[in-house]
């Protein structure tokens, strides 16, 4: 039988993908260097992701959710705000990804720092912004965004382009540029309060750094390592 991570075996297939791999030869992180809490831990990484990391987008993030049935989905979404209450993004509320959160509040939150051989996983619970909070966020948007807003139905089956941009020139129309477009009753935020927050650090011969920050019940937060 022919080996099977052999290019030749199935010229579909161009590369070797079980060959492909690198070898991270990034600086550990240890616990005594942590933060103390995850959300400051996350400030000092993102500072260094957007100023350093070379990435296109570093606020970018993997948003997975489940159904009530358990049916998983995934997304990359652009994370807008984090403090100690949580980490917001904003979408349509009823695209697949709000309509799940409202079955099963349960998300987690990945970002990918490949270049930086780091990533960040959080999970917790999403409940939606105040709309005044939602405002306010929608007000700093670029014209064309807050129209899009509207245009879009997200999620849901579309007839074609031609359909989507036809709905964005009726928008223009009724709100040129400098006319205030209202927000959408249907478009707002979402806070995921972490319940845990793990920092993931490349290592050599896969023998990586992974350190979780979990939450008490009575407040604080106790880290582990995780084995890679």
């Amino acid at each position: 039988m022919a080996d099977v991570t052999d290019r030749e075996a199935d010229p579909a297939v161009p590369f070797d993908l079980a060959s492909m791999r690198k070898q991270y030869r990034a600086e550990g992180l240890s616990e005594p260097e942590l933060a103390a809490t995850p959300v400051e831990q996350f400030a000092r990484w993102f500072k260094q992701a957007a100023t350093e990391g070379g990435l296109f987008e570093p606020n970018a993030m993997v948003v997975s959710t489940a159904d009530a049935e358990g049916r998983p989905g995934s997304r990359t979404v652009l994370l807008k705000h984090f403090d100690e209450q949580g980490f917001v993004f904003y979408t349509n509320y009823d695209s697949r990804k709000a309509r799940e959160l409202a079955e099963n509040p349960h998300v987690s939150l990945l970002f990918p720092w490949h270049p930086m051989a780091r990533q960040v996983i959080v999970t917790g619970i999403a409940r939606r912004t105040g709309r005044d909070e939602t405002a306010a966020y929608f007000r700093t948007r670029p014209h064309g965004s807050q129209l899009g807003a509207w245009a879009s139905v997200q999620s849901a089956v579309v007839a074609g382009r031609d359909a989507l941009d036809s709905a964005y020139a009726e928008l223009a129309a009724r709100y040129p540029e400098g006319e205030q477009v209202p927000v959408p009753p249907h478009w707002g935020g979402f806070r995921v309060a972490p319940r845990a927050v793990e920092f993931w650090q490349g290592r050599e011969n896969r023998l990586h750094d992974r350190l979780r920050y979990v939450a008490e019940d009575g407040g604080g937060w106790r880290v582990e390592r995780l084995s890679p």
